[in-house]
């Protein structure tokens, strides 16, 4: 017996949806009756800004990160600092230093890190152009802004082998406590890497 109660148009925008991070079935569900209810106001710009989406974003040549431009806007951006090259894993770890404004350096997106187990391998990411991009001179500092897991140190250690024939100060983000956090509530591994990477008060 069908359990669908609508037409297959609605069914396939549920799916889809469903589709998204952080939405099952049931999320999915109430994100599409509440885009049909505002059919006019959400659903159809919606759906024009997903259209333009889809024929303008192109992923840039440069750094890797997705804009309706090639160079993207911040590659083209002449106030960056040329000296100081950010790694980053993807796009959206990208994003979030820019919200954070917490540096006006160049980027370098890997589109993810290397994992044997899930056959991720240094020939699927971005780690040539990165050393192309070094080589090339002009780069005094990488920053490896990985993420703190096996796979993000793994790839880290990889790639500072590859970049030690250059003359690059090779650098990584801080791991530790966060900015008003408190220490009953951090994991072992938070504390232990806060502890060994303690610094002057």
């Amino acid at each position: 017996m069908s359990t669908n109660v609508a037409g297959p148009e609605i069914e396939r925008l549920i799916q889809l949806l469903a589709r998204l991070p952080g939405l099952g079935p049931r999320s999915a569900r109430r994100a599409a009756l509440h885009l049909i209810r505002k059919r006019d106001s959400l659903l159809g710009p919606l759906a024009e800004a997903l259209r333009v989406a889809h024929e303008r974003i192109v992923s840039c040549s440069v750094c890797g990160n997705v804009d309706t431009r090639d160079p993207c806007t911040i590659c083209a951006d002449q106030r960056r600092d040329d000296g100081t090259l950010v790694v980053v894993e993807s796009v959206g770890d990208l994003w979030a230093l820019e919200r954070a404004q917490a540096t006006r350096a160049r980027y370098h997106v890997l589109g993810g890190a290397l994992s044997p187990l899930d056959g991720v391998g240094p020939e699927d990411l971005n780690i040539a152009g990165l050393v192309a991009r070094v080589a090339e001179g002009g780069v005094q500092e990488v920053v490896l802004a990985v993420n703190a897991t096996v796979d993000g140190q793994t790839t880290a250690h990889y790639v500072t082998e590859l970049l030690s024939p250059y003359s690059v100060k090779v650098t990584r983000l801080a791991h530790g406590v966060p900015v008003g956090g408190e220490l009953d509530y951090l994991d072992d591994g938070t504390l232990a890497a806060a502890m060994r990477q303690r610094t002057a008060f």
